[in-house]
């Protein structure tokens, strides 16, 4: 297969900036180029072009896709249609653009998960006026508390709401219109397993992962890697991952979310058809990043090695509450200095509470080391107003 000349993004956040990264660090001559709504973008510095203009907004799309060989996007909410479009006039694009057809409504990803047979949380299909107190004594999702979740738009946390038979009785429901209501997984542990399908087809999986979510946003705030979890769990869980990506039928890079029940059983809870939140550590720990995995599939390469060089962690760098606009990395110039910890700063504008800004990765020699310094880390990280 001929290297492509020319690769478009569409979207130019912190993923499209990590995949810049990856894509500049190897000896290629190809043209990047994203697509975004303001050249104030993260991504934009290390783009040989910008093109402005709304990633939902079909004309802007084909002025991508002119000067671009292969597309593929980095944010799941845009004009999937005008991909579809495109992909029947003969462009490549990774992953397909049927693939965002299922994942953009998670209604549509769970009827998919149930159709494929591949274990997911018992759900429903409700419209927000038919979730009553009544619904927590359901047959299917029944249980102390609910997941209700957008069905469509969610990102980053939001969409979601773990609701309890107070909340419903107190009228506290935040969402309206047609909802997915999952039955919770209690007590379970959330991992993910990333998956990477070349081009031919060929497979191969990243070391599960380990994942820990802040209460308020829902957004992941630590994770680690290799997650503690037994070889059988952690072989059944690549399994469930690599046949729910599978049945996608499309090359790219997919993270799955997974819930590891204390039973045993493995649900999966979501896909994201892109690099995730949950891969940044494998930037500095694994041999092959999440982003020179994904470049290389862009690339039509073959598929690079996956395993960890040492155990790795990763904090998330978030806006806190109460501080906004101007900000910076307290003491960023120490933890720069640090051997063991590396600082990715986003370059966004502007905090806000909850947004991401950056992450910090921490790596060790052994686990148990790696968890001390790790924590330690956490508990120093400050973002604070400039």
């Amino acid at each position: 297969m001929n290297l492509p000349k020319s690769v478009g993004i569409i979207g130019g956040g912190q993923l499209g900036m990590m995949l810049l990264e990856a894509a500049k660090s190897s000896e290629n001559q190809v043209k990047y180029t994203i697509l975004e709504s303001s050249v104030d973008c993260p991504a934009a510095p290390l783009a040989d072009e910008v093109i402005v203009g709304s990633l939902k907004n079909e004309t802007d799309i084909q002025r991508l896709a002119a000067v671009s060989e292969v597309l593929t996007w980095e944010i799941e909410h845009i004009a999937v249609d005008a991909l579809i479009k495109l992909q029947k006039l003969g462009k490549v694009i990774v992953p397909k653009p049927e693939v965002l057809k299922i994942i953009q409504d998670k209604g549509i990803q769970k009827q998919f998960f149930s159709k494929n047979e591949i274990p997911t949380a018992p759900f429903l299909l409700l419209n927000a006026s038919e979730i009553q107190e009544n619904t927590f004594s359901n047959d299917v999702v029944g249980g102390e508390k609910l997941v209700i979740k957008t069905r469509t738009g969610g990102y980053d946390g939001k969409g979601v709401f773990i609701a309890s038979r107070e909340d419903i009785s107190a009228g506290s429901m935040p969402f309206t219109g047609n909802l997915l209501v999952e039955k919770f997984a209690l007590d379970a542990l959330e991992v993910a397993v990333i998956v990477a399908i070349d081009q031919l087809g060929n497979q191969t999986t990243f070391p599960a992962i380990e994942m820990y979510f802040n209460p308020v946003s829902n957004l992941v705030e630590f994770l680690f890697s290799p997650a503690q979890i037994s070889q059988e769990i952690e072989k059944r869980a690549r399994e469930i991952a690599l046949k729910a990506v599978s049945a996608l039928n499309s090359a790219g890079l997919f993270a799955v979310e997974l819930f590891i029940l204390p039973n045993g059983d493995v649900w999966v809870n979501e896909i994201a058809p892109r690099p995730h939140n949950s891969g940044h550590h494998t930037i500095e720990g694994c041999k092959t990043s999440q982003f020179a995995q994904l470049n290389r599939i862009l690339l039509g390469q073959t598929l690079g090695d996956t395993a960890l060089v040492q155990p790795s962690a990763m904090i998330n760098l978030v806006g806190p509450e109460g501080v906004s606009g101007n900000y910076q990395l307290e003491n960023e110039a120490h933890w720069n200095s640090q051997t063991d910890v590396f600082v990715h700063m986003y370059n966004k504008l502007e905090t806000r509470p909850h947004r991401k800004l950056g992450h910090v990765t921490v790596t060790a020699d052994t686990f148990e080391e790696l968890i001390t310094r790790a924590t330690e880390v956490k508990n120093q990280l400050r973002i604070i107003p400039s």
